[in-house]
């Protein structure tokens, strides 16, 4: 994945669950921060990503990866969307 701030990778940028709990931030750094409730980078790491298909590294070593599917990234049993279009994503949902 190569990205930079005038060309950043097109899934770069917040993802959040429907409820907003789980809320991660891809940078276009290649690195990521995930917020769980009110634990602001309960989780940090690299990621990177080959077609659509995301595999993370946390800065402990533990790896995951998900897939990203229309819009909607897949990760670890989670539904994430883009934070723009939680909303309406809820609206999917339920």
């Amino acid at each position: 994945m190569k990205t930079d701030k005038t060309n950043p990778h097109p899934y770069v940028g917040m993802w959040v669950t429907a409820d907003g709990y789980i809320r991660h931030e891809l940078l276009s750094n290649g690195r990521y921060d995930e917020a769980r409730g009110n634990r602001k980078s309960a989780y940090q790491g690299s990621y990177t990503v080959e077609g659509d298909h995301i595999a993370y590294v946390d800065d402990t070593g533990f790896t995951a990866d998900g897939d990203f599917r229309e819009g909607v990234l897949y990760h670890a049993g989670m539904i994430l969307y883009r934070e723009h279009n939680k909303e309406g994503a809820k609206n999917i949902v339920g």
